[in-house]
């Protein structure tokens, strides 16, 4: 089908455009999976008609979706995509909504380029990660880049401004990994920069001087753990909070590394740091290299190890856009802002 019609612009003749328009059936077994994907009063299509620019109605267990040729047979995978999602019970149907189409949109918008790897770690691991309370899964197409990395190599660089998961995504896979018994412990770990590592002018014990510094990775832990099992476990030594500057002398094995804020160590405390993990260990070091605290003129270790360890292949180096941020969406719009003012 074509959608034909005229423009008549002054001083040129009547021109004519033909735009391919397309209607498709797209028909799904369950009923109650289909009121679920829907949401109430439509809700879900009626924001997914404005996101794509589609028609799409339901009658029965049937979707009619009509518009241009491209965007309908997105409607069409989106729609499929969740539907078979929440038929596999990898979506929470108790906290569906919106943003799961939305996951899917993102999905389609990019492809991954991810590279294979020689050294598959996890090769039997989808893209979800287990926790106590929920399973995570990717929600752009950085963020698969970030699974696949973080399922693949020992060794992982997150870099990326606020909001694209980094930390969050972290915590999620080491959490997936104790909780199979893969590891034997978490450390999380950072650069308390603000204090300038004397931690001792602060009140309290050491988990009370660097927990300030740690909030971010404290609430995704609770938002994946049960609070006294998270205590539980930071009594027992499963979970460890430690400041940076206390890691010097020791080796991680069986552990799983988190070293958040990497934007604000020092090329000596990366170096440190790195050459820490042992047997059986995993690390990911995040940071956010637009956002460096250090004093003018100290160069960011974040920075430079990018650089030296960039053409390792059991090393990888994931790079989180505006694009991936997974918060309100005009913080995607401000953070691009600010890039095109830097740039200019």
């Amino acid at each position: 089908m074509y959608l034909i019609f005229n423009v008549k612009i002054e001083g040129l003749d009547v021109l004519t455009y033909n735009i391919k328009k397309e209607e498709i059936s797209l028909e799904l077994p369950s009923n109650s999976l289909i009121a679920i994907l829907v949401g109430h009063h439509s809700i879900n299509l009626v924001k997914l008609e404005k996101l794509i620019n589609v028609n799409i109605n339901l009658f029965g267990n049937q979707f009619n979706i009509s518009g241009n040729s491209e965007n309908v047979n997105k409607a069409k995978l989106i729609i499929s995509a969740v539907y078979n999602k929440l038929s596999l019970k990898k979506l929470d149907i108790s906290e569906f909504n919106f943003s799961n189409f939305e996951t899917e949109f993102r999905m389609l918008q990019g492809t991954s380029s991810y590279p294979k790897s020689n050294r598959i770690i996890d090769k039997n691991e989808d893209l979800r990660f287990e926790t106590w309370k929920k399973t995570i899964i990717p929600k752009s197409v950085g963020q698969k880049k970030y699974f696949e990395a973080l399922n693949n190599f020992e060794l992982v660089f997150g870099l990326g401004p606020a909001g694209t998961g980094k930390s969050y995504l972290a915590v999620a896979k080491g959490i997936h990994m104790l909780k199979k018994g893969i590891v034997e412990k978490i450390i999380l770990t950072r650069p308390a920069v603000e204090a300038g590592e004397r931690l001792g002018f602060l009140p309290g014990d050491m988990k009370e001087k660097i927990d300030p510094y740690l909030r971010p990775i404290y609430d995704a832990l609770y938002e994946m753990m049960p609070v006294d099992r998270v205590e539980k476990k930071i009594q027992s030594g499963e979970i460890e909070i430690a400041p940076l500057a206390f890691m010097r002398g020791r080796t991680f094995t069986n552990s799983f590394v988190i070293v958040d804020e990497a934007q604000n160590t020092t090329s000596i405390q990366m170096k440190m740091v790195l050459t820490r993990i042992g047997e059986g260990s995993r690390m990911v070091v995040n940071g956010d290299l637009t956002q460096v605290d250090l004093p003018k003129g100290q160069i960011s270790g974040l920075n430079e190890s990018k650089k030296i360890l960039s053409k390792i292949k059991d090393i990888e180096i994931i790079y989180l856009e505006a694009n991936d941020v997974i918060r309100h969406p005009i913080v995607a719009k401000i953070i691009k802002a600010y890039d095109n003012f830097t740039n200019k």
